[in-house]
């Protein structure tokens, strides 16, 4: 994880150096060739952006959900590259702690996150309806797919997650996405299985919300006898599979190279979803919070570090090489996953039967799992 993240770094900040000039090389030709004023390219907004940022006092602190520490450095760094003179607090726990944070912070009156990127979509939905986020489109917000955006401009996705089964590459079929939930009950796969806690991720309870609705509850019944190996954090069963140690895992995502592959079923549903990502309206750094999100959005962060490994929530960038756009995956909807997070009653109830199969959540938060955060990290 952190190997990959250095090569996002270095990837994003070689990729806006050389946009930076073919941008200011555009502009100057516009200007030479037409009397018609130009639009301001998307550097050029960003520039404008962060010199309103240091007026500010340069400053930023955003709340991104992951399950891993230094799961963003390598955006982090990015984002300090291009801009030395902001100081970024980029802090990475699970959503569904960040979330409580944030609500505990609003409660107080002592906000200290600017921004928030997280999983946990009704949140966004609700801090919209009681007033908390600030009516913010960042640049090139008019390239981004409608699924991904609030349409009144609240909130705006900054990719697309994807959570599907992770599965080595010697036990799939000839035909990959043939792939289904049926074939992990196979021997070959009795003892060999990692997942991660579904009661302890929404986007993981989910996936398996798509395989119950399918198979049925006798499904997980069939599934735990498998003897699963059971860890919490998304990151842990992708490096399992990756190792060829297990040999598969469910509803979760991530590099499982050299020794696994993620599989999208042609015959069952997967989970896609837009990660949502606002400013509050509150926020102490709102200069700060706009050009961090709109750096993020532009297209070449969009193209040069998210579609490296993901699809881009723009419709100017191209999927990652392998994968086909989102959209032509007909077995997956990016707005179910916002639909079942709506209905916190629903989700809880499935939570609380999926519990009585794999037990209760154990271990430490893979996001912070030296119990340092509090509850408010990224004070400054």
């Amino acid at each position: 994880m952190q190997h990959r993240n250095k090569l996002i770094g270095a990837a994003i900040a070689t990729a806006l150096a050389v946009t930076g000039v073919t941008a200011a090389t555009t502009t100057a030709m516009a200007d030479t060739t037409t009397h018609r004023p130009s639009i301001a390219s998307e550097q050029d907004q960003l520039q404008a952006l962060h010199k309103a940022a240091v007026a500010e006092g340069g400053k930023v602190t955003v709340y991104m959900g992951g399950d891993a520490p230094g799961q963003w450095d390598g955006l982090a760094a990015a984002f300090h590259q291009q801009f030395p003179d902001v100081r970024l607090h980029l802090v990475t726990d699970l959503s569904k702690y960040h979330d409580a944070r944030i609500d505990n912070q609003l409660a107080t009156g002592k906000l200290v996150a600017d921004a928030a990127i997280l999983q946990t979509t009704q949140d966004f939905d609700r801090w919209k309806k009681q007033g908390d986020l600030l009516k913010y489109k960042p640049v090139g917000w008019d390239k981004v797919f409608a699924n991904a955006k609030d349409k009144d401009g609240y909130y705006t996705g900054v990719f697309y997650g994807a959570f599907s089964y992770l599965v080595n590459t010697g036990q799939l079929p000839a035909k990959a996405s043939d792939f289904k939930a049926t074939d992990l009950l196979k021997p070959v796969f009795k003892n060999k299985l990692i997942l991660t806690y579904p009661n302890d991720d929404d986007a993981v309870l989910f996936g398996y919300k798509q395989i119950v609705d399918k198979y049925g509850w006798k499904y997980l019944d069939r599934l735990v006898r498998q003897n699963p190996k059971l860890i919490r954090g998304v990151p842990g069963s992708a490096a399992g599979v990756a190792s060829g140690d297990y040999l598969a895992s469910i509803a979760v995502g991530g590099d499982a190279r050299p020794h696994g592959a993620q599989v999208f079923s042609n015959s069952e549903r997967f989970n896609s979803w837009a990660q949502r990502g606002a400013v509050f309206k509150r926020a102490p750094h709102k200069a700060g919070a706009k050009l961090f999100l709109s750096w993020l959005d532009s297209q070449a962060v969009q193209k040069n570090a998210i579609a490296t490994w993901t699809w881009s929530v723009r419709k100017d960038v191209a999927p990652p090489t392998g994968l086909k756009a989102l959209a032509s995956y007909k077995n997956t909807d990016p707005d179910a996953f916002a639909k079942f997070m709506s209905d916190r009653g629903a989700v809880e109830r499935f939570r609380s039967q999926v519990e009585l199969y794999f037990g209760q959540v154990k271990g430490a938060d893979p996001g912070d799992p030296g119990n340092t955060l509090g509850r408010t990290p990224g004070t400054f």
